[in-house]
C-alpha cells in the first residue's frame, strides 16, 4: 500500500542520476483533496516527493542533449505549465502561450474598474457572453459568476485593475525523436492544449518549433518517426475520433471515427491500438482502415505498450476493472495477470537493474511490482486468433490432366495477346455504355432526371393478367431540400390496343424524399395477342421538352404480369 493515485500518463521509468539504476516517476494525484506530489521511488520505498501546484496531466523524460553526463531531464505538465527537472532539481519551466481575450469581456471589466456598472449588472453581461460567444471567458470571468451575491464586489474591487488574461492547459504530452531514431538520441516535447493544438517544444530552448491545429481536444498521444525527417503524429481526441497528422501538415490528414469514446492509445509496430468505451479493443491503420476488434470482459481503465527488446515483441497491456490485466499481441491473447483491486496505471521497462519489469497501480491506492523471467515465451492463449484447425488438413486435389497442362502452356506463350484482347473488349464495352447512356440522356429514356434542377426519379409496375392492368407509378423528388411543383404526367400509346381513363394529369407538390404512387388503369382492346410499348412523360408546364421518361412493356392478356 503505496498510497498513489495516478494514471498511466503519468508513470515513468527514467535514470534519473546515471547510475544504471532505474528510477520511478510518478505525478500522484492526491486522494481525498491531499496536494498533488511528484515521487521518485527505487524498489517500493519512496526516495523524494515534492508538492506540486496543480494537477499532474503527463510524466515523460527525455534527453535535452548530447553534454555529458547524459542523463534523461523529467517533464511534468501540470495546468499550462512543463516543470522541467534536471538530477530531480528544478531546471525550467516552461508556460504556454496566453490565448487572445474576448474583446467584449475586457470592455466590460474596463466598464467596471470606471465604475459605470455594478457587479449584478456585470453578472448578467458575463452569462449573456458565456453563452453566445465563440470565444471563451477567462478565469477571472468564470470564477466571478460561480460567487454569491453578497461576494462580488469584493470581488470586483479586487480584480478590476488587472488585465484580462486568458490561458489554457496542456491536456497530454508526449516526446519525439530529434534527428536520429537511437535509444540515447536527443528528443523535442510534444503538447496538446485545451485550445486544440499541438505544439512541438525545442528540447534545447523550448521554444515552439511548429504548431498544429485539431477539430477537437486532444487527450491521447502516440507518435513515430523523428522530427527533422519524418514524423507520423496520432491524436485521440474528445469528439471519439483519431487524427493523423504529419510534419509538413498543419490539419489532420486522416480521421479515424470511432463509435465510443477512446481510453487509450497504443502503436504497436504500425497498427494504432484503441480502448474504447464500449469495453473493446481496436486495431485500424495509420489512413483509418480498420483490422480487427476484440471484446473486453470489463471495461477499461488504462493502456500501455509492453516491448521486450531482446526478443522483439510488442505488445499492448490493457487494465480491466475486473482487475485483470490482459495482454494482447494483434488480437491474440498472450497472458492475463490478476490483481487485488482494479488496476488505474501501467508502465513496463527497465526498473532498477532489471529491463523488463511491469509497474502497476491499483484504484485503493497499492503498488505492484513485476519481473518477467528471463525464459518466459509468450504462447498466444487460444481464441479465433491463428489460422483454423481445419487449414492444416490436406486437400485431395485431383492430378494435372493433359488438357489442363496444355491450357496453361498456351495462357504463358499467349499472355500479352490475351491481355490485349481483354483489354479491347473492355474498352469497347465502355464506348458502347457511354453511347448508350448519353442516348437515353439525350431522348429523356431515363427514369432518372439528368438536369439538377429538377432531380426526380420515376419507377412504374404494371400488375395483372388482363385485359384490364393496372399501372402504377412512383415518382421521387430526389433532391436536399426543395419542393417540386408543376409538374405533369403523359401516357403515350396505341389507341388501337389500349384505352385509359385519363392520359394526361397534373401531378401535386413532390416533398423531398417522399415516394408518390400515381395509379391508372388500362383496358387492353385486342383480342389477337398482341403487346406493345406504353411511353410515360413527365413535363413541366410551359416546356416541351420531357424532364423524364420510361418505357413500360405492356404484357400480353391473360399471361403473366412483368415489370
Amino acid at each position: 500500500m503505496a498510497n498513489i493515485h495516478t494514471f498511466s500518463s503519468c508513470l515513468a521509468l527514467a535514470d534519473l542520476h546515471g547510475d544504471g539504476e532505474y528510477k520511478l516517476v510518478v505525478g500522484d494525484l492526491g486522494p481525498r483533496e491531499q496536494q498533488p506530489r511528484l515521487k521518485v521511488l527505487k524498489g517500493p520505498m519512496v526516495l523524494t516527493e515534492s508538492p506540486l501546484p496543480a494537477l499532474p496531466a503527463a510524466a515523460v523524460t527525455f534527453l535535452m542533449g548530447q553534454h555529458e553526463p547524459r542523463t534523461p531531464a523529467l517533464a511534468l505538465a501540470s495546468g499550462p505549465c512543463v516543470y522541467v527537472y534536471k538530477n530531480l532539481r528544478p531546471y525550467f519551466k516552461f508556460s504556454l502561450p496566453p490565448l487572445p481575450a474576448n474583446p467584449l469581456e475586457q470592455d466590460l471589466w474596463n466598464q467596471s474598474k470606471e465604475d459605470r456598472i455594478d457587479p449584478p449588472t456585470l453578472k448578467e453581461m458575463l452569462e449573456g457572453i458565456r453563452e453566445k460567444a465563440e470565444v471563451p471567458l477567462s478565469v477571472q470571468s468564470l470564477r466571478f459568476l460561480q460567487l454569491e451575491p453578497s461576494e462580488m464586489e469584493a470581488f470586483v474591487s479586487q480584480h478590476k485593475s488587472k488585465v484580462i488574461k486568458r490561458q489554457t492547459v496542456i491536456t497530454t504530452m508526449a516526446t519525439l525523436k530529434k534527428n536520429l531514431a537511437d535509444e540515447g538520441a536527443v528528443s523535442c516535447l510534444v503538447l496538446g492544449t485545451e485550445s486544440k493544438e499541438i505544439l512541438v517544444l525545442d528540447p534545447e530552448a523550448f521554444t515552439v518549433l511548429t504548431k498544429m491545429n485539431l477539430p477537437s481536444i486532444p487527450a491521447f498521444l502516440d507518435i513515430t518517426g523523428q522530427f527533422d525527417v519524418e514524423f507520423l503524429l496520432a491524436a485521440a481526441c474528445r469528439d471519439g475520433n483519431i487524427y493523423v497528422l504529419s510534419k509538413d501538415s498543419k490539419r489532420p490528414k486522416y480521421c479515424i471515427e470511432l463509435s465510443a469514446q477512446p481510453v487509450g492509445l497504443v502503436r504497436v509496430h504500425k497498427i494504432l491500438v484503441v480502448g474504447s468505451t464500449q469495453d473493446s479493443l481496436h486495431g485500424f491503420t495509420h489512413k483509418g482502415k480498420k483490422l480487427w476488434t476484440v471484446p473486453m470482459p470489463a471495461a477499461i481503465l488504462t493502456m500501455n505498450l509492453l516491448e521486450q527488446r531482446s526478443r522483439g515483441l510488442q505488445a499492448v497491456m490493457v487494465g480491466l476493472s475486473n482487475g485483470e490485466v490482459r495482454v494482447y499481441r494483434d488480437k491474440a491473447l498472450l497472458n492475463i495477470i490478476r490483481a487485488p483491486d482494479a488496476v488505474t496505471s501501467l508502465c513496463f521497462g527497465r526498473y532498477g537493474r532489471e529491463d523488463n519489469t511491469l509497474v502497476m497501480t491499483t484504484k485503493g491506492g497499492g503498488l505492484l511490482i513485476k519481473i518477467l523471467k528471463r525464459t518466459a515465451v509468450f504462447v498466444e492463449a487460444g481464441g479465433d486468433a491463428g489460422p483454423p484447425p481445419a487449414q492444416s488438413l490436406k486437400l485431395s486435389v485431383p492430378r494435372k490432366t493433359r488438357l489442363y497442362v496444355d491450357q496453361t502452356l498456351r495462357e504463358r506463350e499467349s499472355a500479352t495477346a490475351m491481355h490485349r484482347t481483354f483489354q479491347t473488349d473492355l474498352y469497347l464495352l465502355r464506348l458502347r455504355t457511354a453511347r448508350a447512356y448519353v442516348q437515353a440522356l439525350e431522348s429523356s429514356l431515363s427514369p432518372v432526371s439528368a438536369t439538377a434542377r429538377e432531380p426526380l426519379k420515376l419507377h412504374a409496375v404494371v400488375q395483372g393478367l388482363g385485359p384490364t392492368f393496372k399501372l402504377t407509378l412512383h415518382l421521387q423528388n430526389t433532391s436536399a431540400a426543395r419542393p417540386i411543383v408543376g409538374l405533369l404526367v403523359c401516357f403515350v400509346y396505341s389507341e388501337a390496343l389500349y384505352a385509359l381513363p385519363r392520359a394526361f394529369f397534373k401531378l401535386p407538390l413532390l416533398v423531398p424524399g417522399l415516394l408518390y404512387p400515381v395509379e391508372t388503369l388500362v383496358e387492353g382492346l385486342s383480342d389477337k395477342g398482341v403487346s406493345d410499348i406504353i411511353k410515360v412523360l413527365v413535363l413541366r408546364e410551359g416546356q416541351g421538352a420531357p424532364l423524364l421518361s420510361a418505357h413500360i412493356n405492356m404484357p400480353v392478356s391473360e399471361g403473366l404480369a412483368s415489370t
